[in-house]
């Protein structure tokens, strides 16, 4: 059975950005933006400039960063930015 949410966590030095559950994220990879839903495969990609767009029942939120540093494993998808 294939899952409809990942668990979303966006985080800096300083803070938590954002944490919960998302359908869908978009990321600025360093080779261009991609993609992630859920039961994706696990990566690790470093970060370009540019918005991490998330999806929360249709409604889209942005953050912008200046780089950084995404992980997906298992539904989960964490990202260190700057």
């Amino acid at each position: 059975m294939r899952n409809s949410e990942l668990q979303l966590n966006i985080i800096s030095a300083e803070k938590k950005i954002f944490s919960g559950k998302v359908t869908s994220v978009v990321i600025p990879g360093v080779s261009g933006k991609f993609g992630v839903l859920p039961d994706h495969a696990p990566l690790i990609s470093p970060l370009m400039e540019g918005q991490i767009v998330y999806s929360i029942e249709g409604a889209e939120q942005a953050v912008d960063v200046k780089g950084g540093i995404a992980e997906v494993v298992q539904n989960v998808v964490t990202i260190c930015v700057i």
